[in-house]
């Protein structure tokens, strides 16, 4: 084949500009994102059911709806939760590949066969399913410019103006509201009920007979009598609009004239929907509006759609509302994609450096620099075919392959330049006797980098969508290699070579390194002769580093990815149960100048929301996005996302009323809110609420004494006090009390009724009517409150029920069908998530039978990259020693070059141990990588000592001869190699911890390949022959 474009040099451009122009016209269509569809599909269910315990909403709403969710294609897990607030909320996680489409229209189906199981409440209050990612991609919040809008005026504008456009767009799944848009609503004053001789139900009524639109037909409308000659629409009573329309509604005409009007036992106002929530952004009134992505769609894309839009409808803005983005997750990934590309053309001029060094001529340089361009767009165009984007995982594959693709053009431009000065030889002749000698190896070395990388292809789940991207990736890029080093690069050879270029001088910088690699390469022969001629004692010694290294990799703890500084910044509040909203946002304006005081020069804004937390929704319970400053100008360590959440903990454990934990978003932001580990407590025994929660408390108690676990804390709405009502329904029924009509009264005056519907603006909104603030604060406020007999008498419905107070619960949850207690944890200093998690585990084994944990979320998608990883070397290592039995038809040979593997690994794990870096997929993937350059150079020995043997040498010879013939190439295409992922190494900034986890591992293995493994290789290749006997020892 490399004979064929020797002669056609021509040819050989044109299939290298063809692939060069494949990969161009693919980079524009290639999406670019953080990371590839990590996180498995999504698919939530959410009912509400107004007024109603979290035990009830569980019995009745959740479970029922729960229970139907079987036979669901690729179900991986469920998680439910019922609230107090009256919320239920399923979450069905898919396996990763399943298509959500799909995913949601089987969810629609099963919840079309639980529907009519509901409370009638519920099913008018809609149940809604939606397919989206579990965290936010963005949040854009309105102000008030001049303070004069409070969030109601500025959530009704969004709910009015914006939310629905924003749901329309390509690419969001969700958008939730933090605020609410108006509402009429209607106040009823129970002593004015009272004097009036009326009941809630009564204004209820009242309210549904004459805020009706009434359809009046037409006159002449069809079928019309002969000669009808008039066609019109007769219109009468529509929907009211006004506060003033409705406080004219008659609730009673008296017999003398008199009636008695809403206003008269009420007070109506335009309010808010709901005031579950409140918004501030730096201390002033906010709304504001979270996007989620929708599965599989592009994060970057979907955001800067939204940009647009919101730019788009910012012209129209009444003069004193503006916007602000104080949550983006998209600025990390752009900036992270950026330096990943810094990274790779600071890898090409070091590489381009080391070859100059060596082959030191810029004809010969030129020749693998040439491979580069076309190996790289090439690679681009196999990513747009497999439907892959331009990510972080894609691009460090790059990288990696910058030193691996050039050395396939190294090795033969250095072999064509060794026999153009040792033989004299023209360069076209010596490119056909080089590429005689080196095919062979070349081939070996491409089947050899393709076997450790090929299994990772055919992982599942989120980790082998990170396995596939490396492997599609840097096997494309070594199979364009092979083929350029057999086409491009031997014509280049035989066409731009001289033979003066082949002289190494003797004079200059070149001089004085040529005259010091000689001498080395002379010690390494003679020590290569010394290593060989004393098996045994050499032996014991790599049976001494084989242990070293596999204590290492037992001890090394385990990961999924990387902690990054992604420039935001969570902070959960949860204040005692039966906290006030004024309690909690009292805790949240502290929290708040904290951050834009004392982390001045590091935070930008702060966005609470009280009412809404990742842990669950309440009064009690707050979320703060903490947006800091750029990257750039947080440079120091003291300045990282990490130090600014440690001094935030300490100053927020001296707030006394409340707990407040300040959280790192974890590295892949779609897998889920919080960075540490994330786990269900699970009752697997039937045991009771009491008894889960008493385990809960035990577990916490233990956790918060070990040393390797720095906080954990529950991830839920704790059991509060409760006012149980005990209605006497015999009592009730000797008065002529209906149920019907003790639960109205309950659900109106305390709960609060949505009635009907009202125009404001053409959008249509609800009416509501409740009961005065003041006539339900306190549990002697049950006594204000009446109900209608069947005789028309009004009974106190203290007359027929009595009260206690009671501990329940205010969140509930479950895990694949059994009762389940989220909590949530990060490890200590210096303790990694693996060595937490184990930890917690080790605990949780101390728990009375018939508890269990069961981790979810990033904690589960490092538990499985764990479990994979041994199948992962094991399949790798396989595939490779089946290919060199393949290569050498030999099944001792290739012992020769798998015994040098552990001498790489052990290089990374040290690397490792000295960086801090955990085993996670990172990691695992440098190991690999490892695996394949050592590889390499054992088979650049090896091949050239089978072929010296064969041509009549001795073993002693052929192998001695061999090591020093390759120690050039070898060293040369090592430091090349190391040099190309040094600034993997030394980066910083945004996106930096992943890739210094895989550079330094992969440094660590080079240097340890370079220095020990090419002392041992010749000693291995001389056991095999020997041990192998026969006519391979001759």
């Amino acid at each position: 084949m490399a004979r064929f474009f020797i002669d056609r040099p021509v040819f050989a451009w044109v299939i290298s500009i063809l692939i060069m122009g494949i990969g161009l016209l693919s980079i524009s269509s290639l999406p670019v994102a953080q990371y590839p569809q990590i996180a498995p599909p999504n698919v939530t269910v959410q009912a509400s059911y107004p007024g109603a315990s979290a035990e009830t909403v569980a019995n009745t709403v959740t479970q029922v709806i729960e229970q139907q969710m079987t036979g669901l294609d690729g179900l991986r897990y469920i998680e439910s939760s019922s609230s107090s607030e009256g919320g239920a909320s399923i979450d069905l996680t898919f396996e990763t590949g399943t298509d959500p489409d799909i995913a949601q229209v089987q969810v629609q189906n099963k919840l079309a066969q639980a529907t009519a199981l509901l409370p009638e409440t519920v099913q008018r209050q809609g149940v809604t399913v939606r397919k989206s990612s579990a965290s936010f991609l963005m949040v854009i919040a309105l102000i008030s410019k001049d303070g004069t809008l409070d969030q109601v005026d500025l959530s009704d504008y969004m709910e009015a103006n914006l939310v629905d456009e924003f749901a329309r767009v390509e690419g969001i799944g969700e958008v939730q509201v933090f605020g609410s848009q108006y509402a009429m609503r209607i106040w009823l004053d129970p002593s004015k009920l009272a004097a009036y001789d009326m009941t809630p139900s009564d204004v209820v009524s009242a309210v549904s007979a004459e805020n009706a639109q009434i359809s009046a037909g037409a006159f002449g409308s069809l079928p019309a009598p002969d000669g009808q000659q008039l066609n019109a629409t007769i219109t009468a009573q529509s929907l009211l609009t006004k506060p003033e329309d409705f406080e004219q509604i008659v609730l009673r005409a008296e017999t003398d004239g008199g009636l008695v009007l809403l206003k008269d036992v009420a007070r109506v106002e335009i309010g808010a929907e709901n005031y579950s929530t409140i918004a501030r952004r730096n201390g002033q009134p906010a709304a504001g509006m979270a996007l989620r992505l929708t599965p599989g769609a592009n994060a970057l894309e979907t955001a800067d759609r939204a940009k647009a839009k919101i730019e788009e409808f910012a012209e129209f803005f009444p003069d004193n509302v503006d916007y602000v983005i104080p949550y983006d997750t998209t600025p990390f990934v752009k900036i992270s994609i950026d330096e990943v590309v810094k990274t790779l053309f600071e890898a090409i001029i070091l590489v381009f450096l080391v070859m100059l060094l060596f082959l030191q001529n810029l004809r010969a340089t030129l020749i693998p620099t040439l491979a580069v361009p076309v190996v790289l767009l090439g690679t681009f165009g196999v990513l747009a075919i497999f439907g892959y984007s331009i990510n972080t995982l894609t691009m460090l594959a790059m990288v990696l392959a910058i030193g691996l693709l050039v050395d396939d053009a190294i090795v033969v431009v250095e072999n064509v330049e060794r026999i153009i000065e040792e033989e004299g030889l023209s360069p076209r002749e010596a490119t056909r006797k080089s590429m005689g000698q080196i095919t062979g190896a070349l081939v070996g070395i491409a089947l050899v980098l393709s076997a450790v990388f090929i299994p990772m292809a055919f992982f599942g789940g989120s980790t082998g969508v990170i396995y596939q991207q490396f492997s599609v990736t840097i096997v494309s890029a070594m199979a364009l290699s092979v083929l350029v080093a057999l086409t491009l690069t031997p014509a280049l050879c035989a066409s731009i070579l001289r033979s003066k270029d082949a002289v190494h001088t003797h004079r200059g910088p070149f001089g004085w390194f040529n005259i010091v690699f000689e001498k080395v390469a002379g010690g390494y022969a003679s020590t290569v002769g010394w290593i060989v001629r004393r098996p045994l004692r050499v032996g014991v010694i790599y049976i001494a580093l084989a242990a070293v290294m596999a204590l290492l990799f037992i001890r090394t703890p385990t990961g999924f990815l990387p902690e990054e500084d992604q420039g935001i910044l969570f902070t959960l509040i949860q204040g005692p149960t039966g906290a006030s909203a004024e309690r909690t946002q009292a805790v949240a304006d502290e929290i708040q100048n904290y951050y834009l005081t004392t982390e001045a020069e590091n935070v930008n804004s702060v966005f609470t929301v009280v009412g809404f937390s990742f842990a669950g929704q309440g009064q009690n319970m707050g979320l703060g996005f903490v947006q800091l400053k750029d990257w750039d100008e947080r440079e120091d360590p003291s300045q990282s996302v990490q130090a600014i959440a440690g001094r935030a903990f300490g100053a927020f454990s001296q707030i006394q009323d409340a707990m407040v934990f300040p959280i790192v978003p974890p590295s892949v932001i779609e897998l889920g809110n919080v960075s540490g580990f994330d786990f269900y407590l699970q009752a697997r025994g039937g045991q009771s609420h009491q008894e889960l929660l008493a385990a809960r408390n035990q577990l916490l108690g233990m956790a918060s004494q070990s040393p390797l676990i720095g906080s954990i804390r529950p991830n839920g709405l704790e059991d509060a006090a409760q006012f149980n009502l005990d209605i006497d329904w015999r009592a009730a029924g000797a008065m002529g009390l209906s149920a019907t009509d003790v639960g109205n009264l309950l659900s109106v005056a305390w709960a609060g009724k949505y009635v009907n519907d009202f125009v404001d603006r053409g959008r249509i909104k609800r009416v509501y009517v409740q009961g005065e603030a003041e006539a339900r604060a306190t549990p002697q406020d049950i006594e204000l409150w009446r109900v209608r007999n069947n005789s028309g008498g009004l009974v106190p419905f203290s007359n027929i029920s009595t009260a206690n107070w009671e501990f329940g619960a205010q969140g509930l949850t479950r895990y694949n069908g059994m009762p389940s207690m989220s909590l949530q944890g990060s490890p200590a200093g210096g303790v990694t998530t693996g060595e937490a998690m184990a930890e917690m585990e080790r605990l949780a084994s101390q728990l009375p039978p018939g508890f269990a944990i069961a981790w979810t979320g990033l904690s589960l998608e490092e538990r499985e990259s764990g479990s994979q990883a041994p199948l992962l070397y094991a399949l790798s290592l396989a595939a490779v020693f089946l290919c060199l039995a393949a290569l050498y038809e030999s099944w001792a040979i290739p012992f020769a070059v798998m015994l040098a593997m552990p001498i790489g690994v052990l290089g990374a794990l040290l690397a490792a141990w000295l960086g801090g870096f955990e085993n996670g997929v990172f990691f695992q993937v440098a190991l690999l990588t490892v695996i394949g350059l050592t590889g390499k150079n054992a088979i650049l020995i090896v091949e050239f000592a089978r072929d010296r043997q064969e041509a009549g040498s001795s073993l002693f010879e052929a192998v001695v001869h061999a090591a020093q013939q390759r120690f050039r190439p070898i060293i040369m295409t090592s430091m090349a190699f190391s040099l190309g992922v040094l600034p993997l190494v030394l980066s910083s900034g945004a996106g930096s911890g992943g890739r210094n986890a895989i550079g330094s591992g992969v440094l660590g293995g080079t240097l340890s390949a370079t220095i020990l493994g090419v002392l041992f290789v010749p000693l291995f290749y001389t056991a095999i022959r020997k041990i192998a006997g026969g006519r391979m020892a001759k």
